[in-house]
């Protein structure tokens, strides 16, 4: 198997217009996927995306990879939109035309079908992701268990997304040399989107969460290990694996059931559930952006839930 194939999971089978245009053609597609986009969450989605769509034009009979022209986009383009929400959709065409940017400068197809293609409209002020009242939060983090390495494990991770707004995939990256002291405080150091490095002095409940896994469960001794592992299959004991980001979704639904939460929280309500709690007590939406390491306050806008609130006094104004 060619190697390049091997290092791309999501891009092991080939589609077919792909295939029949040639070995060069099949290069290319897999070095847009090996060699432009780092992120392997975006890596997958895009994978996901473009294969369907190269599916789905030989479906409907498109007989190869020069052939695709602009309104087999937008007529698959318009199909999505049936199922799935705009930002998703948007996502998806994106995918196509990045893909065929790449295939034109390599200079396998003469043009790109999807540059005349526009994705469906949309526009948010505020994002969508369940959040916790810090009544929750707390509930949730005082209900687990510590008296196991996992329960420490969980409650540290918990803790560092809803007080360091860390994205799920910045914490479960980290290693344990990147908790240290600095000025008689722990820090945290997230390496972010785009590689870039962000660091942040931990709250004193975060610090104590933290000293409390590092040191009890030995990992403190391993600088260059993973800071969150997997639990030794029968042991009860941390691995030497890093915990996966499933495997985080899951253990935070089966927390938050736990806890009697019903709300149908994932990793990323931990960081609008910070976001929001530091903007109701005072603090401000430029140096929440900062803390949050966003390059706009738009973006932060949509952590934000506090109108939410809002909106829920004055409906209960509708006194009958």
């Amino acid at each position: 198997m060619n190697p390049l194939v091997r290092m791309s999971p999501a891009t092991q089978a080939l589609p077919v217009l792909v295939s029949q245009a040639g070995e060069r053609a099949g290069m290319r597609f897999l070095e847009f996927f090996t060699a432009t986009i780092r992120n392997p969450n975006t890596r997958r989605a895009y994978a996901r995306a473009v294969n369907e769509f190269l599916t789905w034009c030989q479906s409907v009979g498109v007989p190869d990879l020069l052939a695709v022209g602009p309104l087999h986009v937008a007529t698959w383009i318009e199909l999505q939109t049936q199922a799935l929400a705009a930002p998703s959709v948007k996502q998806r065409l994106a995918a196509i035309r990045h893909l065929f940017d790449w295939l034109v400068v390599g200079q396998v197809v003469p043009h790109n079908p999807a540059a005349s293609v526009r994705g469906p409209s949309h526009s948010a002020r505020s994002g969508k992701t369940p959040v916790l009242e810090p009544s929750e939060a707390r509930q949730l983090l005082d209900s687990i268990d510590i008296r196991t390495h996992a329960g420490l494990r969980d409650r540290a991770l918990i803790a560092l997304m809803v007080f360091s707004f860390a994205r799920v995939g910045a914490a479960l990256a980290m290693k344990v040399e990147d908790v240290y002291t600095q000025n008689r405080r722990l820090w945290v150091r997230l390496r972010e989107k785009g590689g870039k490095q962000h660091a942040m002095p931990c709250h004193h409940l975060l610090e104590a969460y933290l000293h409390a896994y590092l040191v009890e469960t030995g990992i403190e001794d391993d600088p260059k290990g993973p800071l969150f592992r997997t639990i030794g299959r029968g042991t009860g004991q941390l691995s030497t694996t890093a915990l996966p980001q499933a495997n985080a979704h899951a253990m935070v639904r089966r927390r938050a059931l736990a806890a009697g939460i019903k709300t149908p929280i994932g990793n990323h309500s931990f960081r609008a559930t910070g976001i929001t709690a530091y903007l109701k007590n005072g603090g401000t939406l430029e140096n929440a952006a900062a803390m949050a390491n966003h390059a706009s306050t738009r973006t932060t806008q949509l952590y934000d839930r506090r109108r939410e609130e809002i909106n829920l006094d004055e409906v209960e104004r509708v006194r009958l």
